[in-house]
């Protein structure tokens, strides 16, 4: 297989990747879009026990209460009673006191069971509010489900479609440059493939050696960009030349000896100078 072959087969397959990658995400990402309404009736749902125990406990005071109204009542009703055989002033003393003490505990405990009767009316009006958010909240996930499934599914079928479409491209390719090429495109940002433009790597911007340009230029062989790690392909920039890959125009290794070389005449010069004067 011809290597434009190859490059035009890997810039398709890279459309399907980028495209599939993306679906995967969205499917994984999708379902967490319930995590806050799952949470809201999670806390709906402890608030309704907290108010039901409040509650309970509410109603057992109130009972508690009214009791002990009923027995002061019942006390106050009766010393009232015992007045009509009352026979010294002492025993009178005795049993009016005993009557406004039981007066008082009445009142005291009617304003008590008053209390606690407000409270369980106030409790029960926000349980029911509560237990009608709880099924509201539980109908609407219900239906945000129903709903994310049937997306999730459309996802799915797409990712199919584009998996089919993957495998009528692979065949002729290599596996383990497809390997690279997959774990690529995941890491990059969907570009696994970018053209070389007057030396530079179009996918991270970097400078290329010289030597490295050339043989991309040639396109024998599929080359990785060694900074950012893409397949690169040549492509001809509006200013590059046909000469722009000539070791004279730009900074190769050979420039680098010819530099150590001049560097290297230079120091013998100065230590022959610094000779004559010591012999001097």
């Amino acid at each position: 297989m011809a290597m434009e072959e190859v490059f035009e087969k890997l810039r398709t397959l890279q459309n399907i990747l980028s495209e599939k990658i993306k679906l995967e995400h969205e499917v994984e990402e999708i379902p967490k879009i319930l995590v806050t309404q799952e949470e809201l009736l999670s806390r709906l749902k402890k608030t309704f026990i907290d108010k039901n125990l409040e509650f309970e406990k509410c109603r057992s005071s109130e009972a508690e209460f009214r009791n002990l109204l009923e027995e002061a009542l019942s006390m106050r009703e009766k010393s009232e009673k015992n007045m009509d055989a009352v026979n010294t002033q002492r025993e009178y003393e005795a049993l009016d006191k005993e009557i406004r003490d039981a007066a008082d505990k009445e009142q005291q405990y009617r304003k008590e069971l008053q209390r606690e009767e407000r409270m369980l009316a106030d409790l029960d009006e926000q349980i029911k509010q509560n237990t009608a958010l709880i099924e509201q909240q539980e109908q609407d996930l219900e239906e945000r489900r129903r709903g994310i499934e049937t997306e999730v599914a459309g996802k799915k079928a797409q990712i199919e479609k584009l998996e089919e479409e993957e495998r009528n491209l692979i065949p002729g390719l290599d596996p383990e440059v497809l390997f690279k090429f997959e774990r690529i495109i995941r890491n990059k940002m969907g570009r696994g493939i970018v053209a070389i433009k007057g030396g530079v790597c179009t996918g991270c911007h970097m400078v290329l050696p010289v030597q490295f340009a050339n043989l991309v230029h040639q396109g024998e062989e599929i080359v990785f960009c060694p900074y950012c790690s893409r397949i690169l392909y040549y492509e001809e920039s509006d200013e590059e030349g046909a000469d722009y890959f000539d070791n004279e125009d730009t900074g190769s290794l050979a420039d680098l000896d010819d530099m150590e070389d001049e560097e290297y005449d230079e120091d013998e010069e100065d230590e022959e100078s610094t000779g004559m004067e010591f012999e001097e």
